[in-house]
């Protein structure tokens, strides 16, 4: 650690130079949470469990086709979930984004015939990317304006999208789309699924911005607090809002990519994905208090979680028995995140 020699007066009126030890440099609080490096092991060990249960788990096909593109959509929400975490905020609302989204565009651009308004492809593209930069500016501005708990106002808007999706809808489903709003669920490039590049980009990308940009530094000074960052000059009304407004539109595109996937829009699509969203966040190392964790963490959550409903797909387990699991491995990892936090300084005391 670097020293810095200052003046300081003797007893005898003298001025001497002694040694002033430089302040200790913060651990940066992007570096990988423990509950992240944690869950390297614990997914090699999964694994392992994947290959015995089922020989089929190892192979090409069922890691990039049925763990990682299927994960993908839970993953480009968990990205943006992530990042409003990390700013110290949080979205409910963006469940209800990945389906009002696709619905709006479907309705508008459907033929008649099929209860849709007939609309050019373009024009339900451009009202569609509107209508989800407006949810999350009123998302946003109320939340950094008015100051109300977010979970109250996106608990509102989530309510709110819910309603409209159905209304717009008329409760039915919408098929036969266009390719547009398909080709991001099942088109390839470079022989891999669309899906598949969009996680893995989109994670490596978000994690490069926050690790190591002045916007993603702020984000997390933000989120450790908020007060301390408005003092050292960082806009946090003006950050705030574009990261709900970001968060929005990741969840129109996962919205789209799930439409590809089905190649259908239903009333209910999203329903439940927050849930699955926060538990991938958690147990990468997310802090719901906000200020720490990063995308590492939370991939390696989607990837844990994407091979978990694997193994117990391939054994002819009952869906119920996935959400289960899933509660568990919350729990598993809030205790795991306790114990580290508070079991770890009353080590070094000691």
């Amino acid at each position: 650690m670097s020293e810095t020699s200052v003046q300081q007066p003797s007893t005898n009126g003298a001025v001497e130079p002694v040694a002033a030890q430089a302040p200790a440099r913060p651990r940066s609080r992007r570096n990988i949470d423990p509950v992240a490096v944690a869950l390297v092991p614990v997914i090699i060990i999964a694994g392992v469990i994947g290959a015995v249960v089922n020989p089929a788990f190892l192979t090409k096909t069922n890691i990039v086709d049925n763990i990682i593109t299927t994960s993908a959509v839970l993953g480009v929400v968990v990205i943006a979930e992530s990042v409003i975490l990390i700013g110290g905020y949080f979205d409910l609302s963006l469940q209800s984004t990945v389906g009002f989204a696709p619905m709006l565009m479907a309705v508008l651009v459907s033929p008649a015939a099929d209860g849709g308004r007939a609309w050019p492809l373009a024009a339900g593209f451009v009202v569609m990317i509107l209508a989800v930069l407006v949810i999350g500016l009123a998302n946003g501005l109320m939340i950094a304006r008015m100051k109300p708990p977010a979970f109250i106002v996106t608990l509102a808007m989530l309510t709110l999208l819910a309603g409209l999706t159905i209304g717009l809808s008329g409760g039915q489903t919408f098929s036969d789309l266009p390719r547009a709003m398909t080709y991001l669920g099942d088109g390839l490039f470079l022989t891999l699924p669309i899906q598949a590049w969009i996680l893995v980009l989109g994670f490596a990308g978000v994690y490069v911005f926050m690790r190591y940009t002045p916007t993603g530094r702020s984000i997390y000074a933000m989120g450790g607090n908020a007060d301390a960052a408005k003092a050292a000059g960082v806009r946090t009304t003006r950050l705030t809002i574009g990261i709900i407004v970001f968060g929005s539109l990741l969840a129109m595109v996962a919205g789209l990519m799930l439409t590809g996937r089905i190649n259908s829009v239903t009333a209910n699509q999203g329903d439940g994905l927050i849930f699955t969203v926060f538990a991938a966040a958690v147990i990468g190392g997310i802090n719901l208090n906000g200020g720490r964790g990063n995308l590492v963490g939370a991939f390696l959550g989607v990837m844990l979680l994407g091979i978990i409903q694997n193994i117990l797909t391939l054994s002819n387990v009952p869906s119920f028995w996935i959400q289960a699991a899933y509660g568990a491995i919350i729990l598993a990892a809030l205790l795991i995140g306790w114990l580290s936090g508070n079991l770890g300084p009353k080590r070094k005391a000691a």
